[in-house]
């Protein structure tokens, strides 16, 4: 059975409710990550390193990249494969690179980086990419793994594209930036309606929430607040939290 870990679910910065974002997905062949927050540190509790392991990485705010530098405590034998915007390759490597951290070249395993437009049928899983409405660019992913549809959207404004990458979704793995009825950053976030709006448009079947702001959700009280205000539109609405495994 496969399995989704939520390694980090705060978006922004880490606090006493959890680590900046990161997910990992992992299969009997193979391990895939989504982002590489401050989360992704956790790696070593749960990953099977004998497998081929991959690395999506939605954009580049910091939040999302910043435990990159902790790579090099992982020993990925069949190497790590990181995916990224088009575009993506040269900016990843001036960052994972001195003075910031320790360079790809002297990382104890192969590090190879792929931009979405060359990937072709290289992945050992279906995966289709869209941007969504961000600051920066972003892209979403829609991955089909084991005959299962997940997909995965943060950050994003409410979008055609998310509900696109969303449609009938098993799991859809989406953001709640912003406190229930916020809409101060609607234009680049969501709150928990507007998730759970997402998931109902797209006919998804499950809706788990991250990339809770750490500033806005001090507390867990206040990520289940959001999930209860989301299930008000979508029953299926879950709040992640740092830890939470759902088994696919």
């Amino acid at each position: 059975m496969s399995k989704i870990i939520f390694l980090g679910t705060n978006g922004w910065y880490d606090s006493e409710t959890g680590n900046t974002p990161s997910v990992l997905i992992e299969t009997e062949q193979y391990c895939l990550i989504l982002d590489a927050g401050n989360g992704i540190y956790k790696l070593n509790k749960y990953i099977s390193y004998d497998k081929p392991a991959y690395l999506f990485l939605s954009h580049f705010h910091l939040d999302h990249i910043s435990g990159l530098h902790t790579l090099v405590k992982n020993k990925f034998s069949n190497g790590l494969y990181i995916i990224v915007q088009d575009g993506g390759k040269d900016f990843l490597e001036r960052f994972i690179s001195s003075p910031f951290t320790v360079p790809i070249k002297q990382l104890p395993f192969k590090v190879e980086i792929l931009e979405v437009d060359k990937i072709q049928d290289t992945l050992p899983f279906k995966a289709s990419f869209l941007p969504l409405k961000h600051s920066i660019e972003v892209l979403g992913v829609r991955l089909e793994i084991n005959n299962k549809i997940i997909t995965y959207c943060t950050d994003t404004a409410e979008c055609q594209n998310a509900i696109a990458l969303a449609k009938d979704a098993d799991i859809l793995i989406t953001e709640c930036s912003m406190a229930p009825n916020a809409k101060k950053d609607a234009n680049v976030h969501l709150n928990p309606q507007m998730a759970a709006k997402l998931a109902k448009e797209a006919e998804a079947k499950n809706l788990y929430l991250m990339h809770f702001d750490a500033s806005t959700y001090t507390n867990k009280e206040m990520r289940i607040e959001a999930e209860l205000n989301a299930k008000e539109t979508f029953a299926n609405s879950f709040a992640a939290f740092d830890g939470l495994e759902v088994k696919f």
